[in-house]
């Protein structure tokens, strides 16, 4: 078994990743670069396809290097990527549009477009409401670059465009696996299946739609002009892959259902898999979506770019010198409830529910209040919008009892923070020993695809191992339990001045 490798690609938003892992589950290597988020203003951030496509190869060319592997020991390889952006490709497989980032809000007058005329339906089909994501996107670049939208074959993310490149697809062969579907705004996510119904709703053309493919679908092999910008040989398999949250949570090991997972990374996400799916037609806030496992379902909302009001704050409040790493300990010094300081941590834009007009917000400060005191007030806040998403998921499944937290990502190696979470939420938290839960996610499902793991939740957890855990500290939960509706009614009454302030300051 340990001759025998696999490589998993993660496309991330600010960085990029390739890892092999061996069939005993041993990570033998990962290296990263640092991905190109190119910004042309508050509401527009894009990337450039062939950038990622380059990093990626680099990446791979380099763990093959590091780790001396023998070529022949690689099964196959597979791609994860940023889940709710889109690109366009052309007939011979070629970027007709820059990646259109989830970061980018500019698809905003869409999102209410979308609600208006098909919300409800939109939510009943694919498990999510319309935000910013693949429907809002496609239709800003039919509405606002018609000229653009022409030339575009087929819509695709990241992960296709990279694996069909390395394949040498055209565009007739372009593809989107069914983890994506929640984000697609046009898709019967239970069925894996376009939903042409809606489609029509907006005069969309369904031949812009990829086909739907399984995760674990050999899409072709590696072809002879990549062979030596990756050090593969020609002819290696390459499997379709999964989004990069959806990786994340199979290489976390959160695979049964009760489990939950927290990604404290670019994105703040938190997420509870479920065994049936179920759309939130209550509150909008939830989004359903597939796992690579039949009849497993994660139900997960995420706050857009929560995990970098770590770094903004301490960049434009603490000064370049002060590592987070500080600023933990002092906050450590401030009481559970940060002295009444709430923050609301949206800045930018509320994804679940979608309402991009949405910003950060503190409330409740005083001249008592210091940096450590705001510092904490953004991961508690965090944490108590994690709490309004678990108490959905309670409601959306009454009988589904949530047993534990895993952790990932950057933010989940703050000791402080796990333990502000563990208390909010009232449920242990546990971070594992490695934080590339996407890459070796990636790799496992190259190992199902290419039938090199027949028992997969077998192999999932000997390769999972926790590192440390957290339990909820009784006195501090008390206190959270009284403070959690509080940060509710600040987030739900604050809806309409932050969509004032917008309308006021588009005029």
């Amino acid at each position: 078994m340990k001759d025998q490798n696999l490589i998993g690609v993660d496309l991330g938003t600010t960085s990029i990743k390739a890892g092999i892992v061996n069939l005993a589950g041993e990570l033998l290597d990962v290296e990263s670069e640092s991905s190109n988020l190119i910004s042309h203003g508050e509401n527009h951030m894009e990337q450039d396809p062939d950038e990622i496509l380059s990093a990626a190869l680099r990446t791979i060319k380099e763990v093959m290097d590091k780790t001396k592997v023998d070529p022949k020991s690689i099964l196959g390889i597979s791609f994860d990527g940023q889940m709710a952006g889109i690109m366009g490709v052309d007939q011979d497989f070629r970027p007709v549009t820059p990646y259109d980032s989830w970061l980018d809000t500019r698809c905003a007058p869409y999102v209410e477009l979308m609600k208006e005329r098909a919300g409800k339906e939109v939510l009943a089909s694919t498990g999510c409401y319309p935000s910013i994501n693949h429907g809002p996107k496609m239709l800003w670049w039919k509405e606002e670059q018609p000229d653009v939208f022409k030339k575009i074959f087929k819509f695709i993310q990241p992960s296709a465009y990279v694996a069909g490149r390395l394949a040498g697809l055209r565009g007739e062969d372009a593809f989107v696996d069914y983890t994506y579907l929640h984000f697609s705004g046009f898709a019967r996510t239970e069925k894996g299946e376009w939903n042409t119904d809606l489609a029509r709703v907006f005069s969309f053309p369904v031949e812009k739609f990829p086909e739907i493919v399984s995760p674990t679908k050999q899409l072709g092999k590696l072809i002879g002009e990549f062979a030596g910008k990756t050090g593969l040989l020609e002819g290696t398999p390459i499997i379709a892959g999964c989004g990069d949250t959806i990786a994340s949570m199979l290489g976390a090991g959160v695979i049964e259902p009760g489990q939950a997972f927290d990604v404290a990374g670019t994105a703040s996400v938190f997420s509870v898999c479920v065994d049936y799916f179920r759309s939130d037609t209550l509150t909008h806030t939830l989004m359903t979506s597939r796992s690579i496992f039949p009849g497993i379902y994660y139900a997960y909302a995420y706050i857009n770019g929560g995990g970098m009001c770590l770094d903004w704050f301490r960049k434009n409040f603490m000064g370049q010198e002060d590592e987070l790493e500080t600023i933990n300990r002092q906050a450590e010094e401030v009481p559970p409830g940060s002295q009444g300081l709430f923050f609301l941590p949206h800045l930018a834009g509320r994804v679940c529910p979608g309402m991009p007009e949405y910003r950060g917000l503190w409330q409740g400060f005083d001249f008592s209040h210091h940096p450590k005191h705001f510092y904490r007030s953004i991961l508690e806040g965090i944490a108590y919008e994690y709490a309004t998403y678990l108490s959905h998921v309670k409601r959306l499944y009454p009988d589904l009892k949530v047993k534990n937290i895993r952790g990932m990502g950057g933010g989940s190696k703050s000791a402080l923070w796990n333990q502000i979470k563990s208390s909010v939420l009232d449920l242990p938290y546990e971070n594992l020993k490695t934080s590339e839960c996407g890459v070796i996610g990636s790799a496992f499902i190259v190992g199902v695809g290419v039938g090199a793991i027949s028992s997969p939740k077998e192999a999932i957890g000997r390769i999972v191992v926790p590192e440390k855990d957290w339990k909820p500290n009784p006195t501090h939960v008390s206190i959270y339990q009284k403070l959690i509706p509080i940060y509710s009614e600040i987030l739900e009454s604050s809806g309409p001045l932050h969509s004032l302030v917008h309308r006021s300051i588009a005029r």
